[in-house]
């Protein structure tokens, strides 16, 4: 029997477009990201052919946003958070005070009101949460000093754009708007007591619910969440577990919304943070991950729905004085701002490319201004725009900062010395890219990734002697390890401008000990193409990841699962004193046994 099916429709279209055009701008050494808007493109009212459900992609897309950043709450602690409020919250209030400043001055000069310029500034101001923490897993700077900086800041913004989002319809109440609604803690309080608290009072109620939000979260979730989740991991099923991690995500962000008025990204956001102090964080992000990383697809073809083309052919001026301001008016103030602080030039660039586009709170923002009669279309028209261009202009602004950086660094080397001029003292600066320097290491291994696995095998190659190094993303542990006399270098090692640091040429083997199969092979084939005479030994998780590095050049793979059950067989066999042979797909193998288990082997 034919029947309408919206939803699915709208999930298998977008899904499939995003797939080609993702894989075609792949194909064409452009982020995938590109590959997704265009497919919302393709899929929007405005071009012929497929047209998606316009009313049920943005909710899927808010899914995606959900499960995002609970996914950075598991990775962000609170300690974190806390560890840079003091560039984060003056340097974001700044930034925003002076993107929403331009946003006015662009609508004054097409004639809007104040109001609707205000609200178009406002717009404008805030970074897309999905395209930054995008940018920042890509070049794994999460976990580094300016990726903390940069969601931080995020946050920030988020907590501001809630305040917003209540003082928008207030303002357009006092300002005469016929669709205006009252904040619903405030009416109730004034119907109450007979008073109008008036825009004050209504600054005060949405405070102090966000305060009552993050005091129950820090109290009762800090002992509920984890307490429910360790409950479930020990029934031993990984299907209630997983349900467990996305009823918990969804659930605490929805209910977040309904009861305490705070978006549904910033419930889920401190649903993780809670969750990151449990020993079962690390797994309840892989668990999430696949659902997350297919609704944020979803997200990037709604926002494409959006788009009208036809807008860059009427207003290419606004239009581009709309980028402008998006992606060099807040990246030149984000950078002074950071610099002010007196942060290294790498840290103020990656900060600035970060925040040099816009995305969901934009679009939020926009609707509601319409909605209220305070924003006119063309102004949305213009953030869609704004805010399409930008994204796909934001990984460019990536690689001209990291360009700018090296120009930068090459200068400051070459600049003459003065002897006589004695330097003011500068507080130390945590080290930077452009700090870093090539190993005098010769004849050495290489050790990418310092967690379980490379640690024991570092702590190995130190009691014997072997000269080696780290190369490792994790700004804490790069730390920990020069306290311990070890050398080590930030970054991805897929780098290449990495590996000539780490003297690839000139080393003996290389250790490749991060669990991602994809950058495994990355790294193993770099290291192979330049030095093809270096030991390779990785690590994998199945049959599949074994033979995919050995194709990338890896000499030898290690799969864990079959080291435990060899243990398993060596200790079955000291205890039954036979000869047990050992044998899987791969090869046979024959563990002898002495007829008295040694003593040192008990």
């Amino acid at each position: 029997m034919p029947h309408d099916t919206p939803l699915i429709s709208t999930i298998v279209g977008g899904l499939v477009l995003a797939f080609i055009l993702g894989t075609l701008a792949h194909r064409l050494r452009m982020p995938p990201l590109v590959g997704y808007l265009v497919a919302g493109v393709l899929a929007g009212p405005h071009t012929p052919g497929f047209v998606a459900d316009q009313s049920l992609a943005p909710e899927l897309a808010e899914i995606g946003v959900i499960l995002l950043m609970f996914g950075v709450g598991l990775h962000f602690s609170l300690k974190d958070l806390l560890s840079v409020r003091g560039i984060a919250v003056p340097g974001a209030i700044v930034q925003i005070g002076f993107a929403t400043l331009l946003g006015w001055g662009l609508g004054a000069l097409m004639g809007w009101p104040t109001g609707g310029s205000l609200v178009f500034g406002l717009a404008l101001s805030v970074a897309s949460t999905v395209v930054l923490l995008k940018a920042l897993q890509e070049r794994r700077l999460i976990d580094s000093d300016r990726g903390r900086i940069a969601v931080g800041w995020l946050i920030v913004e988020d907590l501001a754009m809630v305040l917003a989002l209540v003082l928008i319809p207030a303002a357009a109440s006092i300002g005469g708007g016929e669709h205006a609604t009252a904040e619903p803690l405030s009416a109730a309080i004034s119907r109450l007591l007979g008073l109008d608290l008036g825009m004050g009072g209504i600054i005060v109620m949405t405070l102090v619910k966000v305060v009552i939000f993050v005091g129950v979260m820090l109290v009762f979730g800090g002992r509920l969440i984890p307490w429910t989740m360790h409950r479930i991991a020990h029934t031993g099923s990984r299907e209630l577990f997983r349900l467990g991690v996305l009823a918990i995500a969804l659930g605490v962000a929805f209910g977040a919304s309904k009861l305490f008025g705070v978006s549904l990204a910033l419930g889920a956001f401190f649903a993780g943070m809670v969750l990151a102090e449990s020993e079962l964080s690390q797994r309840a992000a892989q668990e999430s991950l696949p659902l997350r990383d297919a609704f944020t697809v979803l997200f990037f073809v709604s926002v494409g729905m959006l788009f009208d083309p036809n807008i860059l052919i009427d207003k290419p001026l606004p239009v581009l004085a709309t980028v402008l301001i998006i992606v060099v008016g807040k990246s030149i103030a984000a950078f002074l701002i950071v610099r002010l602080f007196r942060k290294p030039v790498g840290t103020a660039l990656t900060i600035s490319a970060s925040l040099g586009q816009i995305g969901e709170f934009s679009f939020i923002l926009a609707a509601l201004g319409v909605s209220l009669g305070l924003l006119p279309e063309e102004g949305r028209d213009l953030i869609l725009a704004g805010a399409l261009i930008s994204i796909i202009l934001n990984p460019l602004l990536f690689y001209a900062c990291d360009r700018l950086r090296r120009v930068l660094e090459r200068t400051k080397r070459e600049e003459p010395v003065a002897t006589n001029v004695p330097e003011p003292a500068k507080e130390p600066e945590p080290e930077e890219e452009e700090n870093r320097q090539p190993t005098a290491l010769r004849g050495h291994a290489i050790i990418v990734g310092y967690g379980r696995v490379g640690s024991i095998v570092g702590q190995n190659l130190k009691s014997s002697g072997t000269p080696f190094l780290v190369i490792e993303d994790s700004s804490n542990r790069i730390g920990e390890l020069r306290d311990q006399g070890i050398e080590a270098i930030s970054g991805n090692a897929a780098s290449r401008e990495l590996l000539d640091l780490a003297n690839i040429a000139g080393a003996r083997s290389l250790v490749i000990a991060i669990p991602n199969a994809f950058e495994a092979c990355r790294v193993a084939d770099q290291g192979r193409t330049i030095n093809p005479s270096l030991l390779i030994v990785a690590r994998a998780h199945s049959d599949a990841e074994v033979d995919e590095l050995l194709e990338y050049g890896a000499d030898t793979v290690i799969m864990g699962e079959r080291e435990i059950a060899m243990g398993m067989v060596d200790r079955l066999a000291q205890v039954h004193h036979d000869s047990v042979r050992y044998e899987d797909e791969a090869d046979t193998a024959t563990i002898a046994v002495e007829d008295t288990p040694s003593p040192d082997k008990e």
